[in-house]
């Protein structure tokens, strides 16, 4: 069993995160004011110490620890961590992104410090309800202070207990005319940044209350992925599939390993890498005499890539360059994020590469005049890449180097139409009352956009698995579905196929030249669709004036073979262009 605690934005996303396991878990608040939907998790409410929390580890067989509190509630990060030592349990801190403590801010260790440093004036303190006794000391010193505090009766009985007046008074989001600002090193996901950016424009005087240390015993992740990778060590048991890492991760790793041994000659065994998200994850790497590398590691998922070495050689270039070496693909046809020619490394991959090589150059104390030369190499990806859609789709000589978050979720059709069970009905669990079905984070992406007043449960990825999703939500009642949809899978669906996996479906070009010739499309257009790969080249063909009749054909024909599945619900089908316009009908 695990314990988490939260009242945070990581509290909300570790919740999302466990609840995809299927198991009981525990989540426990200080004041249960966080209104936040639990399928499997139970709600505890109230303030625990030591004692408490022993007690109820005990009560209830808990094995594992998640501290996913506020980065300044430095009691319960102390509470955590003592029971988790006096009790032998593994301990995780769910930390927050931070961003580099810039220069023109003066940070201070503690409240105290900041009474020699502000001198009248009035400063405007954004760090919580809690603090206010700590700084009215600062109005003995001639100054004025001004709270911004959440607009909720709870925070302004407590302001008002500590001494605050209703004149001190500034709710959130708004602002107040003041000479300064006092702000908590809070994190990305704290709106630090939106603070400092606020000051900035206001010419405040910026004054930031560094965070805590953590205490040594957790183990300490950022994001949601890292969160689960560390369950799974810790409690192998909690999840029935664990993850791995995608073939770009792998990559940047091995070319973060090679960069940092060419620069400062150190040779670490791990290597931290920063996922699109953001967050950051530490990656087992090795070394050979002239390259470092990663070995790919799928976790569960059936990958034939799993268990390959995955190779980076970085040398001095004038500028810098990602290259394929031996058993990285090159792409042959149109179609892809490059053109045919370059190496069989998708956007994300190389984004990452660029972003981590760069990171680690950056911070180096080593001094050079050059940039770098990345070269990517799988001595088994020729003979693996026969084993995958590849040579279907024009990319000869090896694998491809790809992962659009870096991770890769464990993959059985069994278990993946039970994991979007779950998610449908932490959706429904939720209380929205429109359900948008994606495909992966590109589409759930452009569709978070779209509808941005909704719960992040309220997107549920369907994969490939459009026919069996449809028919959990017509099972769950739910009574707005949009299906978001690129077009890839479309013209699949709009055939009837409800499962659009390349494995069991291919692209049907003379059902594509049915739907052109509904559509108007002249015969010009149509007798390109030979020449074609993939379906979205299509956006390249069909003149602007007939894409959006092409997109209603389309999204008619889905809808033939949709909505029977739901037929008491309202359905509302969204075709996505590569660049993001949605079309409807």
């Amino acid at each position: 069993m695990l314990l988490v605690f939260g009242g945070t934005t990581e509290g909300r996303k570790a919740i999302e995160t466990l609840e995809d396991s299927g198991n009981t878990f525990y989540y426990s608040t200080k004041t249960g004011e966080q209104d936040v939907p639990l399928h499997h998790g139970v709600a505890v409410s109230g303030a625990m110490d030591a004692t408490a929390m022993i007690t109820f580890c005990q009560e209830h067989n808990i094995k594992l620890l998640v501290d996913a509190s506020h980065p300044f509630a430095e009691v319960l990060h102390q509470t955590v961590a003592e029971v988790a030592e006096k009790l032998h349990l593994p301990a995780i801190r769910f930390e927050r992104i931070f961003p580099p403590r810039e220069e023109d801010i003066t940070w201070i260790d503690d409240y105290s410090d900041l009474y020699s440093k502000v001198h009248g004036g009035t400063l405007l303190a954004t760090t919580g309800v809690q603090s206010i006794s700590k700084l009215k000391p600062l109005e003995t010193q001639g100054g004025r202070v001004i709270y911004r505090i959440l607009n909720r009766e709870s925070s302004i009985k407590l302001a008002h207990q500590q001494g605050a007046t209703d004149e001190q008074l500034c709710f959130y989001p708004n602002t107040a005319d003041a000479d300064a600002i006092l702000m908590k090193e809070s994190g990305l996901s704290g709106g630090f940044l939106e603070k400092v950016e606020e000051a900035r424009k206001l010419g405040m005087q910026m004054y930031a209350i560094k965070r805590p240390e953590t205490p040594t015993i957790f183990h300490c992740v950022n994001g949601e992925h890292g969160l689960r990778r560390m369950v799974e060590k810790l409690l192998p048991d909690f999840y029935p599939l664990h993850s791995g890492l995608t073939t770009g991760t792998c990559a940047t790793a091995a070319a973060v390993a090679a960069t940092i041994r060419l620069l400062t000659s150190e040779t670490p065994e791990k290597v931290p890498v920063i996922l699109p998200n953001g967050e950051t994850i530490h990656v087992p790497v090795g070394y050979a005499n002239d390259y470092a590398y990663c070995i790919k590691e799928a976790g569960d998922d059936p990958d034939v890539t799993d268990g390959i070495e995955i190779r980076a050689q970085v040398e001095p270039s004038d500028h810098f360059e990602i290259c394929a070496g031996v058993g990285v693909g090159k792409f042959t046809l149109p179609g892809f994020d490059y053109p045919p020619g370059e190496p069989a490394i998708n956007k994300s991959p190389r984004q990452m590469i660029y972003q981590n090589v760069t990171a680690v150059a950056n911070s180096s104390l080593f001094t050079f005049h050059f940039s770098l030369k990345v070269t990517i190499s799988v001595p088994q990806g020729e003979a693996i890449a026969q084993r995958t859609f590849n040579p279907r789709l024009g990319i000869e000589g090896g694998i491809s180097i790809i992962g659009v978050s870096g991770i890769v979720k464990p993959f059985s059709e069994e278990a993946f139409i039970e994991s979007i069970r779950k998610c449908m009905e932490v959706a429904k669990a939720s209380g929205t009352e429109r359900v948008v079905l994606h495909s992966g984070m590109k589409s759930e992406g452009f569709l978070q956009t779209h509808y941005p007043t909704l719960p992040q449960q309220a997107f549920v990825e369907y994969g490939n698995a459009i026919g069996a999703t449809l028919q959990i939500a017509n099972e769950l009642d739910i009574p707005h579905i949009t299906l978001g949809i690129m077009l890839g899978k479309a013209v699949k669906l709009a055939e009837g196929h409800l499962d659009t996996h390349s494995k069991k479906q291919t692209m049907n070009k003379t059902f594509i030249v049915q739907m052109l010739e509904e559509s108007g499309c002249t015969p010009a257009v149509i007798d390109q669709v030979a020449d074609i790969t993939l379906a979205r080249e299509l956006w390249g063909i069909i003149p602007p004036e007939q894409v959006e009749a092409f997109c209603q054909t389309v999204i008619r024909h889905c809808t033939l073979h949709c909505k029977p599945l739901i037929p008491h619900s309202e359905l509302t089908i969204l075709l996505i262009d590569d660049v993001g316009t949605i079309h409807s009908l």
